[in-house]
């Protein structure tokens, strides 16, 4: 599908004898897509989906509907920390699932635009502009997001489709494929009336979330926490602090000399705060307070100086790198 051709769309439908009203409300259906975005490739149902991506209609559904025991393929990878040792699950989703995902991801979650705080997953944009709003500040803020990705729900997901224009129903199917049921899942609330009940095979006790490793998280958690990202710069300039996030890290700073201490840990209370009132927690042992005269990092670069610096010990690990991957040339080229 390349672009929205509502003359094309009509003529055809009338070619095929389609009902007139079914084709007049289609058309309303796509220009409320396009005006959000000219590129966004209008869909209608899941069916529809299927035909333009090329992939079984009948996958897809049983994805959708929670039927299919779970399309990804799991492994850990243990994270870089000093601490006790920890592991980071990786969700695969399988062939036919990552291309459906690769197409949703390029076709609609690509388009949209995060928050001008939000610095990963969007092009252009490196850890470079996380830290260099920060540089020479003297004081510094770091919080960190518990399960960031696990954190983030289908039903999150839903809101970011339905922002995009798209119908309830195929709103929920797209969010449905982009995330996953598993250990981290909640329970819905057996009190509340299921909203779906229309059709019954995608009523599901148990939410979704978005699985690290799968090509729409990255963006779709960007989107998702639009509102969040919003909540914490308007809090910042309240309290006279720069706001930057990448991914699950945030990073608060100021240069004002009349900010002390109890400024800084009254900050991180607020914050703490706004990010739990949004359905996220705060990872606690990772909040830091660094003073004035301390050395300040932010997403491993050096902002003490007027711009961001690799630090001495990242720059000797690299120089050990290059001089084994020179031994092993050496090595194979016979000159040792």
């Amino acid at each position: 599908m390349i672009g929205w051709r509502p003359r094309k769309y009509q003529s055809e439908g009338e070619q095929r004898h389609v009902d007139p009203a079914i084709l007049d409300r289609a058309r309303l259906i796509a220009e409320s897509i396009t005006h959000v975005n000219p590129a966004l490739p209008p869909i209608f149902t899941l069916r529809h989906l299927a035909h333009i991506t090329d992939i079984d209609f009948g996958l897809l559904r049983a994805i959708a509907s929670r039927e299919l025991i779970d399309p990804y393929r799991l492994f850990k990878i243990r994270k870089r920390s000093a601490g006790a040792v920890s592991f980071r699950e990786i969700c695969v989703p399988n062939p036919e699932l990552m291309r459906a995902q690769r197409w949703i991801n390029q076709r609609i979650v690509s388009l949209g635009t995060p928050h001008v705080a939000s610095k990963a997953y969007t092009r252009h944009t490196s850890i470079m502009d996380a830290a260099d709003p920060h540089c020479s500040a003297r004081w510094l803020i770091k919080l960190d997001i518990e399960n960031f990705f696990n954190s983030i729900s289908e039903i999150s997901v839903y809101y970011v489709f339905r922002r995009f224009g798209y119908l309830p129903l195929i709103s929920l199917e797209l969010a449905r494929l982009c995330t996953r049921i598993g250990e981290s899942s909640k329970v819905r609330d057996s009190s509340s009336p299921e909203r779906y009940t229309k059709i019954p095979r995608y009523n599901c006790a148990r939410i979704g979330y978005l699985p690290q490793g799968a090509p729409t998280s990255p963006m779709l958690a960007n989107l998702a926490v639009i509102k969040l990202d919003e909540q914490l710069d308007t809090l910042s300039s309240t309290l006279g602090l720069t706001y930057t996030r990448y991914a699950d890290d945030l990073t608060f700073s100021t240069d004002e000399k009349s900010f002390l201490r109890g400024d800084a840990e009254g900050a991180v209370k607020y914050l703490h705060k706004c990010i739990r009132n949004f359905g996220l927690s705060p990872k606690l042992a990772k909040t830091r307070i660094v003073a004035p005269g301390s050395r300040k990092v932010v997403l491993g670069l050096l902002v003490n100086t007027d711009r961001p610096r690799l630090s001495r010990a990242f720059k000797n690990k690299m120089r050990q790198h290059f001089y084994y991957l020179d031994l092993g040339d050496r090595v194979k080229s016979g000159h040792t």
